[in-house]
C-alpha cells in the first residue's frame, strides 16, 4: 500500500493538472473548513424560517382584496410548499398581517443574517490564515457584516428572482436568459464576497478563479433548488413534504457553504502557490509555506513573536526533488 501511495504522490507532484485540486482538498481539511461550512448552514438554514415569516406575513397585507395577485401565489410554487402552501391552496383570505409578526420576523432574520455573515468573515480569514491579531474586532466585523448583508442580500435576491423568472415563462430561450443573467450576478456577489469579506489584502485578480468557480457551482445549485421546489414537493403530503423541505433545505445549504469555501481555497492555493503537496515524506516546498503560514497564523497579538522552524530532516526534504533525490 506505501508503494501504491508513492507512486501516486510522485505522479501528482511532477503534474500540476492534478497536484493544484489535491493541494485544494488538502489546504480545506487542514483549515477545518467542512466545520465553518456547517456552521454557515445552522445560521443560513435558521435565517430561512424568519425570512419565510416575514414573507407570509407582507402577503397578508398585500393579499386583502387583490383578487388577481391572490391567484397568481396560488398557482405559484410557494404553493407547493407544505403547510403553507396547503392553507394557501385551501384559504388564501386566511393569511391576515400583523405588525408584531412582521417586527419579530425582521429581528430574527436581520440576526441570522448577521450570523450568516459574521461565520462567513471568520471562514475567509480562516481560509486566506489571517494572523489573529490582524482579525477585525467584535464592533468592526459586527458592521462590515450588517452593510455586507443588504449588499450580498440584494444580489443574491435579485440573483434568485432572475433564474426563477425565466424558468417560469415555461420557453427555453428565457430560461437560459434567466440562468445566464443569475450567473453574472453570482459572479459579482461571490467577486465582492471574496474581496471584501477577509482581513487579507487582496485583489480582484486573485479571487477571479475562486468566485468563478463559486458562481457555477452557485447557480447550478439554484437551479436545482427551483426545480425540486417546482416539480418534487407538488405531490408530497403535509408530513412527508415538510420533511423533505428541511432534510433538502439543509443539504442544499450545506452544500452550498462548502462549494463556497473550496472556491476561497483554490484562490488562496493559487496566490500563494501551496502546490503540489506531498501525500507522505519527504516534504515539498509548497507543504513548508504552507507549514510556516500555519504557524504564523497564531501571532495573537503584537507583543508575541512567532517563529517556525522546519527539523532538519524536513529541510533536507525541502532542497530535494520529489524523489528525495537532490
Amino acid at each position: 500500500m506505501r508503494s501504491v501511495v508513492s507512486r501516486v504522490d510522485r505522479f501528482q507532484r511532477q503534474r500540476p493538472w492534478l497536484g493544484f485540486p489535491l493541494a485544494v482538498f488538502k489546504k480545506f481539511g487542514e483549515d477545518q473548513a467542512a466545520n465553518l461550512a456547517a456552521l454557515i448552514a445552522y445560521y443560513g438554514f435558521f435565517s430561512i424560517f424568519p425570512l419565510l415569516m416575514v414573507f407570509v406575513t407582507i402577503l397578508g397585507f398585500a393579499l386583502r382584496g387583490n383578487t388577481h395577485l391572490q391567484q397568481s401565489i396560488t398557482s405559484s410554487a410557494f404553493a407547493n410548499f407544505p403547510v403553507v402552501g396547503t392553507q394557501l391552496s385551501q384559504n388564501v383570505h386566511s393569511l391576515r398581517g400583523s405588525g408584531v409578526v412582521l417586527a419579530l420576523g425582521i429581528v430574527l432574520t436581520l440576526w441570522s443574517g448577521l450570523g450568516v455573515l459574521k461565520v462567513t468573515q471568520t471562514a475567509m480569514n480562516v481560509v486566506w490564515n489571517v494572523p489573529y491579531e490582524r482579525r477585525p474586532n467584535f464592533v468592526w466585523s459586527t458592521t462590515r457584516a450588517a452593510l455586507m448583508l443588504v449588499v450580498l442580500g440584494v444580489i443574491t435576491i435579485a440573483s434568485a428572482a432572475a433564474g426563477s423568472v425565466g424558468a417560469g415563462r415555461g420557453n427555453a430561450l428565457w430560461t437560459i436568459v434567466g440562468i445566464l443573467v443569475s450567473l453574472v450576478l453570482n459572479m459579482a456577489l461571490f467577486l465582492l464576497a471574496f474581496r471584501v469579506l477577509t482581513a487579507e489584502d487582496v485583489s480582484w485578480a486573485d479571487v477571479r478563479v475562486g468566485a468563478t468557480v463559486g458562481a457555477v457551482v452557485w447557480t447550478l445549485l439554484q437551479a436545482f433548488g427551483g426545480y425540486y421546489v417546482g416539480h418534487q414537493l407538488g405531490s408530497a403530503s403535509d408530513t412527508y413534504g415538510t420533511f423533505a423541505v428541511v432534510i433538502g433545505l439543509l443539504a442544499w445549504i450545506f452544500i452550498g457553504a462548502q462549494a463556497t469555501l473550496l472556491a476561497a481555497e483554490i484562490n488562496a492555493v493559487k496566490v500563494r502557490r501551496l502546490w503540489s503537496r506531498s501525500l507522505q515524506p519527504p516534504l515539498t516546498e509548497a507543504d513548508v509555506r504552507a507549514f510556516k503560514i500555519y504557524g504564523l497564523q497564531e501571532k495573537r497579538r503584537p507583543e508575541m513573536e512567532v517563529l517556525v522552524d522546519v527539523t532538519e530532516a524536513a529541510a533536507a526534504s525541502h532542497a530535494n526533488g520529489p524523489d528525495g533525490q537532490p
